[in-house]
């Protein structure tokens, strides 16, 4: 049975207590690897790794930086089929859909390589006297500690700006899908990337999170995970005042007004609310729709939801794949659960799916579909994160917006509709960090991302992240 190790200092290591924690194939509900147990004694070690390896990728010159990433880039891109088949059998989700996310990750280090070499800072002349200039230092060694939902591309977006601005990175992947991670440390080591810049320890929050968050000499913590482990770090964080990004939860919706393109609406609306089984913090998981076209929204949704084969993620024709656990398929299920006691009708799903032969075991739930339920319910007010959405009807616009800033969080939200002036209406008034019009997970990695309220602290992506991975130091200089 494979065993995933710690990389540190462009090494693979065991954990130094020499601990094991089972790592499970969600589609078969079987162990099928082991992963390092690391503690508070292996992010030292991790830690003076990376501070030994500081001065110098600081002091690399950001051509050189570039070569390195846009190298990772390549090889990402060149292994891609590795990569997808590691994070489907670890994560649960359709291989073709892994491969998408592979790319992405590719790109995340390709454009944070081009990004080294254009970030620039600002100066300010004071009126023929003096001029200030300011300069943008990487902060030492930082700490980053991705999710298990799209496991190397959040993983990417966090390392890539990083080592871009010249920071040594020690990074805990989710002990839940840590494979791709993994195969990282490989890449890195072909690329070039000096020994010590990145370091990956595997392991729990509880003993490895803590340790990187609560460790007095990294600098700063960048986190995207659930808001109550966001709380956590931040508690520990704050009065330590180390640099903090948070991107949290969400409880996204949206909105479908009548003068919308309806099937493009049902069509992204099916897609934004069971993409990855719905695991995905952007995901749409409350439906808005104007009364007047509720009920051919419903059923154009319902015929679209009926082309959804759930099945083994590593099958072509696999729409949505298995729950990445069993605690997190529990949780699920619970809600549906939670859902009818609320009053709820279940119009699709409902229920786990049980497949055959080897994959009798896996976690599989059915999309689901929920209608008569309050807006402010518990089921439409809490975090989910799976294969179940509820459809609630609205009058006017005025009662949408209230529906949908009704939630403690707030990062993303689509909003259909073919009239310009409410497009931009809505999307100012909307309590959240990301607004997609007439579209849904259309990135642009130049682009600001993160949430408000619950769903987060700063903002990740483009020069938002290269600023928070630097620190910004004033110079003024007075002439005659």
């Amino acid at each position: 049975m494979q065993r995933i190790q710690n990389f540190i200092d462009g090494q693979y290591l065991d954990a130094q207590e020499l601990g094991w924690l089972d790592n499970y194939n969600p589609a078969t509900g079987k162990v099928y690897s082991m992963i390092a147990d690391s503690n508070e004694a292996d992010i030292e070690l991790a830690y003076a790794a990376a501070k030994a390896a500081q001065k110098d990728w600081e002091n690399t010159s950001s051509e050189n930086r570039f070569k390195i990433l846009n190298r990772i880039a390549e090889l990402i891109d060149i292994n891609n089929t590795e990569f997808a088949k590691a994070e489907s059998i670890d994560q649960g989700k359709p291989f073709w859909l892994a491969k998408n996310e592979i790319t992405r990750a590719a790109q995340n280090f390709r454009f944070f390589a081009t990004s080294a070499m254009q970030f620039s800072s600002e100066s300010h002349q004071m009126e023929g006297f003096a001029i200030n200039y300011t300069l943008r230092q990487a902060i030492g060694v930082v700490g980053c500690i991705s999710p298990w939902n799209l496991p190397l591309y959040l993983f990417s977006w966090k390392i890539a700006p990083a080592l871009a601005t010249g920071n040594c990175v020690i990074a805990k992947p989710s002990e839940i899908t840590p494979m791709t991670a993994s195969l990282l440390g490989k890449i890195c080591n072909e690329a070039g990337l000096p020994k010590g810049v990145l370091n990956i320890v595997h392991g729990l929050g509880p003993k490895v999170g803590n340790a990187m968050v609560s460790h007095p000499k990294i600098k700063a913590i960048s986190f995207t995970g659930g808001t109550s482990t966001g709380k956590h770090i931040a508690s520990i964080a704050a009065p330590m005042f180390k640099k903090l990004s948070l991107e949290l939860g969400g409880k996204n919706p949206n909105i479908i007004f009548a003068d919308c393109d309806l099937e493009k609406a049902v069509k992204t609306s099916v897609q934004s609310s069971f993409l990855n089984q719905g695991e995905i913090c952007l995901c749409g998981s409350r439906i808005l729709v104007q009364k007047s076209i509720f009920e051919s929204f419903k059923t154009a949704f319902l015929e679209e939801i009926k082309k959804l084969k759930v099945g083994n993620p590593l099958n072509d024709d696999t729409k949505v794949g298995a729950i990445v656990s069993k605690m997190h398929f529990d949780k699920v299920l619970s809600y549906i659960e939670l859902a009818k006691q609320e009053g709820g009708k279940i119009l699709a799903g409902g229920h786990s799916v049980q497949l055959e032969d080897d994959l009798k075991d896996g976690w599989y739930i059915a999309p689901t579909v929920i209608v008569n339920l309050s807006y402010d319910c518990r089921t439409n007010q809490e975090e989910i994160f799976g294969p179940l959405v509820t459809l609630t009807p609205f009058d006017t616009e005025e009662e949408a917006l209230t529906m949908a800033n009704s939630t403690e969080y707030g990062l993303a939200c689509s909003v259909w509709t073919n009239d310009l002036n409410k497009a931009h209406r809505v999307a100012a008034s909307i309590e959240s960090g990301i607004v997609w019009i007439n579209c849904w997970l259309l990135r642009d990695l130049r682009t600001p991302f993160g949430g408000v309220k619950y769903s987060g602290v700063g903002r990740e992506g483009g020069l938002e992240a290269m600023r928070f991975f630097t620190e910004p130091k004033n110079v003024c200089i007075k002439y005659n």
